[in-house]
């Protein structure tokens, strides 16, 4: 999941300290992106300014990620959300080259993210 801020340098020290007593931390920093976990393939925190550019809300930037088995099922879900109605946010690929993902909005404007670490 990722959450929006407006500051991205608070905001890490902030998560840094609280998500370390959960044994979480910094996997990776892309500047407007952190991401803390336990590791690839687990669930994951992240903290962004958001993409828009516009500032963070408790809604924008905000994103719900789902881990996939695999690029295919990426791809499923990918499509089956746009079958149900959804709209397209970012075709399937890869983004990184260990990640794969695919972006999409469901009914109601909310953002997910379907990946998978390859």
């Amino acid at each position: 999941m990722t959450i929006g801020t407006r500051d991205m340098d608070k905001a890490k020290a902030f998560y840094g300290e609280l998500l370390a007593l959960l044994d979480a931390r910094l996997v990776m920093d892309m500047g407007r992106l952190a991401l803390y976990g336990n590791g690839a393939g687990k669930p994951m925190l992240g903290v962004c300014l958001p993409y828009d550019g516009q500032p963070a809300t408790a809604g924008n930037g905000t994103m719900v990620a789902l881990a996939a088995a695999s690029t295919e099922q990426v791809d499923a879900l990918y499509a089956k959300a746009l079958e149900l109605g959804g709209s397209d946010e970012g075709a399937p690929g890869y983004r990184l080259p260990t990640f794969y993902g695919a972006y999409v909005r469901d009914l109601d404007g909310n953002k997910l993210a379907f990946f998978k670490m390859t």
